[in-house]
């Protein structure tokens, strides 16, 4: 029963992109667009040099082209649902997720899961086509394959933290749009998402070093690519399972000290 009701809940949000054949449609475009236009715009900055930043145009083009698939992993729409922790603590159904026989922290994880596993399969689809194609480079063997799987894993473990950590906070800010828009911003920015992060300042690089996002992408397509090599990867990977446990711990209390300021607010 435990395993029905795990999967039924996994299934929420991926079932509303599947009877959405328009927003399927459109997810599908907006992939294709973004996966042209930024293959043909490192493209175009490599015509004229042939490394940069210690990378050539082959490794820039499959790391920013793997940094777009690897978005579509949490770029799910949950406020179509209404099953947003801000929606809830907006019309006060939140409550409901206290009243359940599944805990509020296993039902959020669960969804979680679901998600990324829909994801996934965007972003496998997307990584097969553009590999055929010859977008983007095979890893160089079989091990930084394994190493990035791991580390892949890992790194979506400590965003799902950081983004939880966010959705907490409305349980002290009931609403927190202009919070979510800056940690998006951040996130996009120091995970190497809008551009490698060694094309960045020094001092830049050696900020984001102290902060979790980093490891949610930066650190799995480093690898890939082979700018970080296989003999440092042991370093990163702890890096990022040390985030994990951090992460984990924090979420954990916040969920304790938010049952205790459960509030109806419009509803």
């Amino acid at each position: 029963m435990a395993v029905l009701h795990a999967w039924r809940t996994a299934r929420v949000t991926p079932l509303g992109e599947l009877h959405t054949p328009p927003r399927m449609t459109a997810v599908l475009l907006r992939l294709t667009v973004q996966v042209i236009l930024v293959a043909s715009l490192w493209h175009g900055l490599y015509s004229h040099t042939g490394t940069t930043a210690g990378l050539d145009v082959d490794q820039a083009v499959t790391y920013a082209v793997l940094a777009v698939l690897a978005s579509r992993l949490r770029e799910l729409d949950q406020f179509s649902g209404r099953d947003t922790v801000i929606q809830h603590m907006h019309f006060g159904t939140i409550v409901y997720w206290y009243l359940r026989p599944l805990p509020p922290q296993r039902y959020h994880a669960l969804r979680a899961l679901g998600e990324q596993l829909y994801g996934f399969a965007w972003a496998l689809g997307g990584y097969v086509v553009c590999l055929a194609a010859g977008v983007v480079e095979p890893p160089k063997s079989a091990a930084v394959a394994g190493v990035f799987a791991l580390s892949l894993v890992l790194g979506q473990l400590v965003l799902y933290f950081v983004m939880l950590v966010l959705d907490q906070l409305c349980f002290w800010t009931v609403r927190n749009n202009a919070a979510m828009l800056i940690l998006i911003f951040a996130q996009n920015l120091l995970s190497g998402v809008y551009a490698p992060l060694w094309f960045f300042p020094d001092w830049f690089v050696t900020m984001s070093q102290f902060l979790p996002f980093q490891a949610t992408l930066s650190v799995p397509l480093s690898l890939y690519i082979g700018r970080i090599p296989l003999s440092d990867a042991a370093g990163q990977l702890a890096i990022q399972a040390v985030w994990v446990v951090l992460l984990f711990l924090f979420t954990r209390f916040l969920w304790r000290r938010a049952a205790r300021r459960v509030m109806s607010q419009g509803g």
